[in-house]
């Protein structure tokens, strides 16, 4: 697939969390390619080396940053030196999550605090860190991670589909707060994208893959370049006048 060119992204300050695999990387990659000055957020420190050495041989340096975004000290000290040495941002992709299948029963206030963490919490704190600087700079694009599972009700995961229905009621609360200053805030809510780490532990039966995909109303996959893809358009100038809004990319799955 031909990736479109953005020229107004070249050399925006464009700040990724959990960018060290799967969709994040795909962000990181494509961001890159458009000529962004990327940093991303990740608690891998291995995998988010190895794709900045990656992407760095490519042409563009993106600077990553190892932060536990559960330790919202540490988010915001790691966007105060992205701010340091990159300056105000004009992107935000509040990316990184994690969809560990728990049941009802089974879930106790600590892990139900850790899902929430790890899936909503960041999000919002990463997004109050930012706004003062695409205020300073005039505007800017916040792109937040939700999910097709709250949609459709996937049974297991009930904390994961909760916070990924807050990070709907978030956006549009915060692109109401931040439209005058020509702030957007839109949504992304990915379909069954099989990356590396949802093939290892959720989908190894190539089989079940494909009968999943019989319910989409487009039969192909939806890679993380598809994701990347409307990323790119949502912080580009093409979409300025686009807010409050939350973009299914799933293939039409039933």
């Amino acid at each position: 697939m031909t990736q479109t060119n953005y020229a107004g992204l070249a050399d925006r300050v464009v700040l990724i969390t959990g960018g060290a695999s799967g969709i994040g990387a795909a962000f990181v990659r494509a961001f890159a390619a458009q000529g962004a000055r990327v940093a991303f957020l990740d608690i891998d420190d291995a995998a988010g080396t190895a794709l900045a050495a990656e992407v760095a041989a490519s042409g563009t340096t993106p600077l990553f940053m190892p932060c536990d975004l559960l330790d919202i000290d540490a988010l915001r000290a790691a966007m105060t030196q992205v701010h340091r040495t990159l300056g105000d941002a004009a992107v935000l992709v509040n990316n990184a999550a994690n969809d560990q299948r728990q049941m009802l029963a089974e879930v106790t206030p600590a892990e139900f605090d850790w899902t929430i963490g790890v899936n909503l919490k960041h999000v919002f704190f990463a997004a109050q860190a930012v706004v003062p600087q695409m205020q300073a700079r005039g505007g800017g694009s916040i792109i937040n991670m939700s999910s097709i599972a709250w949609m459709r009700g996937a049974p297991a995961l009930p904390v994961y589909a909760a916070a990924k229905a807050a990070i709907v009621g978030f956006t549009n609360s915060l692109a109401r707060s931040v439209g005058a200053d020509r702030i957007r805030v839109n949504a992304i809510a990915p379909g069954m994208v099989i990356t590396e780490r949802q093939r290892r532990l959720w989908y190894p039966d190539e089989q079940k893959i494909s009968e999943l995909r019989t319910r989409q109303a487009v039969p192909d996959a939806v890679t993380p370049d598809d994701i990347a893809s409307m990323a790119l358009f949502l912080a580009s100038d093409e979409s300025q006048r686009i807010t409050s809004q939350c973009f299914r990319v799933d293939g039409g799955l039933a």
